[in-house]
């Protein structure tokens, strides 16, 4: 009996534990707009957005960097060819000068890579006017 309940409780344990996974990492994008606050003083993203000390980021998935046409970007952000996506996002904001060495970008960076998830799901989800994509 003793057996039969502990395979039992395993079976249920390893069924459970993958989907407990999946949830535990799957990306919030209200904390990612809690997150955005670092990037506030510096970026705006939404209806009427506009360029402050850093571009706005409306429709940033998909859009070459150096690309907003009325800011006034670096020449290695200009140059660098990056697409944004999911994947150079992350990569990115980890360490922004790493990335692009002499980028005007001053920001330490984030390392948490849930954070990293939670803010790119709430960047990915404005189009280019700053609309929430349906």
């Amino acid at each position: 009996m003793k057996n039969t309940l502990l395979a039992a409780a395993t079976l249920i344990a390893a069924t459970a534990l993958p989907a407990m996974l999946q949830k535990a990492a799957a990306q919030d994008v209200e904390k990612g707009q809690r997150s955005f606050n670092k990037c506030l003083p510096c970026h705006a993203i939404g209806p009427g957005a506009e360029n402050k000390v850093g571009p706005e980021l409306n429709g940033l998935d998909g859009r070459h960097a150096g690309a907003v046409a009325s800011f006034n970007y670096s020449e290695p952000n200009k140059n660098s060819g990056l697409v944004w996506d999911e994947a150079t996002f992350k990569d990115y904001i980890r360490s922004p000068q790493a990335k692009i060495p002499g980028t005007k970008m001053a920001f330490a960076g984030i390392t948490n890579p849930q954070e990293i998830d939670d803010l790119w799901a709430y960047l990915k989800q404005f189009d280019a006017n700053g609309d929430i994509k349906k």
